[in-house]
């Protein structure tokens, strides 16, 4: 069993970028080279920026080649709670702006030629307990009905239509949600980024950061000192200092994966006949799909703690046990993968994108990364370059986590609150 994540140890694997020369002046220095970063490279070469991109360790190598390869169209909050939160007008157009993301990621699959496997399979939502069935079928309305959005209400007695198992009790599809191969994507971002002209530097941190004036700033790396018109700050769940306003308002909760052994065309079309990318309704979700060389990808918040290969490891025993309830059929299926990666979730669960002291920011993904990651990175584009309205999320407040200094320590309070709520709901 391997335990790196299956994305990056099946993508090509790119240049050596851990050699770069840093110095000099530049426009639009961006620290990260995952999803946000190498998209808002993309899109800010195109506008003619020299741009160079700082990461600390090589490509893809946080969050943006640690999840489950799934770019869906729900907003993480759930959208009856954010028309709660903020009214049904705003709410709409937080959530179209997932559809958006969507479709920003299909548009650089085909405008860069991206082999990835990117495909609209949809998402299959699943009921974990009968009670949560009633949560689909007010959501369905909401989105079939006021919104205008295609969507499939699935009574238990036809789910085998969807998944073979029996452990759900409903369940919710769409058709607008992909799949992709996260991994060959993320490489396949960087090499189109280089070939406009970005500059990328990998095994690059960047250790202290000096504001000269207005959003100029200095950036000292470990290979040298570089002056930046701008700064974008994309660091996701691996933010820390010397970004410390942001590090404090992101949480970096563990998200854990398993990948089986290739089980073969015929079994998958069992699993999930429609290839959906599909999580359960708990708090303590699970999320699977099937990748496309035929393994089953399991993933989790199996345990709320950080990811090392000792607790990867303690989080692929949960996922089996999960994974193994959902499809006894797998009991004896190998386990090739097992892997774990920081998401960055914000207090209020919402992405988070702005200026700060004159540091230009996008955050807090919460778990939908992949497509909304990708998505910022273009509208910060348009953001850096003057246009306010390209930023969706700009009035919301972005709060600093009470207690939160640096090491997450309240994560495993966080996970019993949690777990107490599935046990009762």
């Amino acid at each position: 069993m391997k335990f790196t994540p299956y994305w990056l140890d099946t993508a090509p694997q790119g240049p050596d970028r851990s050699r770069t020369e840093i110095g000099g002046h530049v426009d639009v220095a961006i620290i990260g080279a995952g999803l946000t970063g190498l998209s808002a490279a993309l899109h800010l070469a195109r506008k003619g920026a020299n741009v160079h991109v700082f990461e600390k360790e090589t490509v893809g190598f946080g969050a943006s080649g640690r999840n489950g390869g799934m770019a869906t169209t729900g907003l993480s909050i759930g959208f009856r709670q954010a028309v709660s939160r903020y009214g049904f007008d705003t709410a709409k157009a937080y959530l179209m702006t997932y559809h958006d993301a969507v479709d920003t990621l299909e548009k650089l699959v085909n405008e860069e030629g991206i082999d990835c496997h990117f495909a609209r399979t949809g998402k299959l939502n699943l009921a974990s307990k009968p009670a949560h069935v009633d949560g689909l079928r007010k959501t369905h309305e909401i989105m079939s009905g006021r919104l205008g959005i295609e969507t499939r209400l699935i009574p238990k007695s036809e789910l085998h239509s969807e998944i073979g198992s029996d452990r759900f009790h409903g369940g919710l599809s769409d058709t607008k949600s992909a799949g992709l191969h996260v991994g060959k994507f993320t490489k396949g971002l960087a090499e189109a980024a280089a070939r406009l002209g970005v500059t990328i530097h990998e095994k690059a941190p960047v250790e202290k950061v000096s504001r000269l004036d207005g959003t100029r700033h200095e950036l000292v790396t470990p290979r040298g000192t570089v002056q930046a018109d701008q700064v974008l700050v994309a660091t996701s769940g691996y933010t820390s200092r010397p970004f410390r306003w942001h590090q404090v308002r992101i949480a970096p909760v563990g998200s854990f994966i398993i990948v089986t052994e290739p089980l073969g065309k015929d079994v998958c079309d069992v699993l999930l006949p429609n290839r959906r990318m599909a999580s359960n309704t708990l708090n303590l979700l699970n999320y699977f799909r099937i990748t496309p060389d035929h393994r089953l990808l399991f993933g989790g918040r199996a345990r709320f703690a950080m990811s090392n290969q000792q607790s990867d490891a303690k989080s692929g025993r949960i996922l089996h046990k999960a994974m193994t309830e959902v499809f006894p059929q797998l009991t004896n299926a190998r386990i090739d993968y097992c892997w774990g990666g920081q998401v960055d979730m914000s207090m209020d669960r919402m992405v988070h994108a702005g200026e700060q002291n004159g540091l230009f920011y996008s955050l807090g993904y919460s778990g939908h990364g992949v497509q909304m990651a990708t998505h910022m990175g273009k509208q910060m584009a348009d953001y850096m370059n003057g246009t306010p309205t390209a930023n969706p999320w700009r009035d919301l407040p972005f709060r600093r986590i009470p207690g939160h200094f640096g090491p997450p320590w309240f994560l495993p309070f966080a996970g019993g609150y949690y777990k107490f709520k599935d046990l009762i709901k």
